[in-house]
Order: C-alpha cells, then structure tokens, then sequence
C-alpha cells in the first residue's frame, strides 16, 4: 500500500539520499529535488536550484506531494549570510508546492542547535546531555531561522511538521560537504598507502570525552516514524544511535580495521586540512593503482567539516528519552555503522 507521496529536498546529499531509499523501498512515491537532478532506483528526479525562485516554481508546478522532508542547506561567507540565504531556499519551495495538500513538513537540522552556528561553534555551553527542551543559543543560527519559516508555513497552511537534530551523520554519499565517515576512510587509504601513523586530527576534550552520532538510515527510520505517527507530529527529536563512545577507543579500532599505527592523541590539534596540504596527486596515484572509480578527491572528503566536529572543546551527547517516550526504540551500534560504510566504500571501489 503507498504511504504517501514524498519530496525529498537534497536527495543526492548523505541525509536526502538514505532517506529516499528508505522511503522508496518502504513504499512511498518519491520525488528527489536536486541541483543535478540525480537519479536513483525508484526515485523520480526533480532538477531545481532552490535559489531560483522561477526555476523551482518551473520545477515543482503541479508535483502531488503530500510529505515534504527537508534535508539540505547551503554555506556562504558568514552566519547572517546563510540565514538569508537558507530561509529564502525554503521560501522559495514553499511558495511553488501546493501546500493546501501538504500533510506533513520534516525538517533536518542538528547539534548546532545547541552548540551554536559556526560563526560561534562551541559557544552554546549548555550541559549535556542535549535535550530538545533546551532554550535556543543567544546569536545567529540559520537552523533556527528555518524552524521559523517552517512554523510560519505550518500555521499558514494547516500541516504538521517534526524537526530532526542529527548529530554527525554516518552514512554513504559521494560529494557531501558534510561526511565524516568517507573522509576518515579516505584518510585512513592514504595512511595505509604512504606508510604514515593514523594521527587523530582533533583536540584532546573530544579524545577523551563521551559523545555520540547519527547513522543515516537510522535518521530515515525516525523521519518516517515521526511523519506518520500522530502522537509524534509537531515536536523535534534529537536523532542519534543509541550508543555513546570516546574517540580515544573509537579511532584506534577504526585504525586497527584498515592495519594502521595508531599513535595517542597530539597534545595539540593536527587538523586534516593541514596534513592532507597537497595530497590531490598522492590519492590520483592511488585511485590509479587500485583502479578506483573516484581520482578527485575533492569530491570525497570534507576536511573542514571532521576537523570541526573532532576539534571541539566540549563534551557532546544528545539525550534521546523524548523520542523512546514517544515510541521511536531503533537503535544503531557507531562502531558497526563506521565499519559497513568502510565495507560498501570497498566494495564499490571508492576506497582501496
């Protein structure tokens, strides 16, 4: 039976593109909206570039979407930037969906609703474990400008809508800027491949201190859950597996699975952006030898991204006891989450 008919906005990127699997394998209709317009499997393709407000108009006229899941956003040069920009992007769809037949909105964001927004990463300061009842941080945060259009839209026009806080997503994408899980595994190839110690690239407090993370089927599951369960409807979740780790355990047994050195932790960052300076020739010889199908490695890694998460200077955990109240029990092991994607990069030639 179809569950409902799903505009998946960002289908290409590590939260979009699991979700729209999941979704057309659970039995909904889907559309997946991205620049490119990519396909995959059952999903039908819609091109469209969110800043163009005709284009996505032009894209989106007459589509009988009835659930909307919202994973994508852009990055400019600072925080007010990206609030314009962002918050125009969901405008603009709203403004070319027929939203009289939306049933339900779903919006992913994330832990930087309690951390803050990169142009003041860490300055939040509120005790862990992260609850959603937490009051938002002092100062700009685009996440919280898209909550507002999204309530905005919501009253307007009569659907429901959940908000989804991932922290760091572990998940298969190709050209994601935000990726921990292909950057490590990239890092981790090029280690192995130069004979150089698996260095973690962050601070000390994240070393030593408990934290936790998304896998991205996991986010599909809960996404799904929420947007079909009544008693679930207009509430934000905090999405993450269940476990919680120190990277300190974490990152040798990563390094132990691809046969690397793992030395302790710098008493000093060594950020990835920095030792990986000029690698680009270095992973094309590499790509060559192993017949790899990806030689650019500017489309696997997001150096910047790990380096903020792994350099933090605070504990992070998010409390998941509202979700398990209301009803939502999957739960995902980090380790194994880490070690299938390594095994599906393999398989498909991404990594050596």
């Amino acid at each position: 039976m179809q569950k409902g008919t799903a505009l998946v906005v960002g289908a290409t990127g590590i939260s979009g593109g699991n979700l729209a699997s999941y979704l057309v394998a659970n039995g909904w209709s889907v559309y997946g909206l991205s620049r490119r317009g990519a396909a995959q499997s059952g999903m039908i393709p819609v091109a469209a570039d969110l800043t163009d407000r005709d284009g996505v108009h032009a894209a989106l006229a007459n589509l009988p979407v009835t659930h909307v899941f919202y994973c994508t956003w852009v990055r400019r040069e600072n925080e007010k930037a990206n609030i314009d920009a962002n918050s125009a992007m969901m405008r603009n769809l709203f403004d070319a969906l027929d939203c009289q037949n939306l049933k339900h909105v779903s919006l992913v964001t994330g832990t930087k609703q309690y951390l803050g927004s990169f142009d003041a990463y860490g300055s939040g300061r509120i005790e862990t474990p992260f609850r959603e009842s937490e009051p938002r941080v002092p100062g700009d945060n685009f996440y919280y400008a898209l909550e507002d259009v999204l309530f905005e839209a919501a009253s307007q026009y009569g659907f429901t809508w959940n908000v989804h806080r991932p922290h760091t997503v572990i998940g298969y994408a190709r050209g994601n800027a935000m990726n921990m899980g292909i950057t490590l595994a990239v890092y981790a190839s090029i280690c192995k491949a130069t004979g150089k110690p698996f260095i973690f690239p962050g601070s000390q407090t994240q070393w030593n201190a408990l934290t936790d993370m998304t896998d991205a089927l996991l986010l599909a599951r809960q996404m799904e859950w929420a947007a079909t369960m009544p008693g679930a409807a207009n509430q934000a979740f905090n999405t993450v597996n269940g476990d919680t780790f120190r990277w300190r355990r974490m990152w040798k047994e990563i390094g132990e699975y691809f046969g690397l050195e793992v030395t302790d932790c710098p008493e000093t960052p060594q950020p990835l952006e920095k030792q990986m300076a000029g690698i680009e020739s270095t992973w094309r010889d590499i790509a060559d030898k192993h017949n790899l199908v990806e030689p650019d490695i500017e489309k696997l890694v997001s150096w910047w991204h790990t380096d903020a998460d792994l350099g933090r200077e605070q504990e992070c955990v998010n409390d998941i006891t509202k979700s398990r109240d209301f009803g939502f029990s999957e739960f995902r092991e980090t380790r194994g989450a880490f070690f299938d994607l390594f095994a599906r990069l393999r398989n498909e030639k991404i990594i050596p």
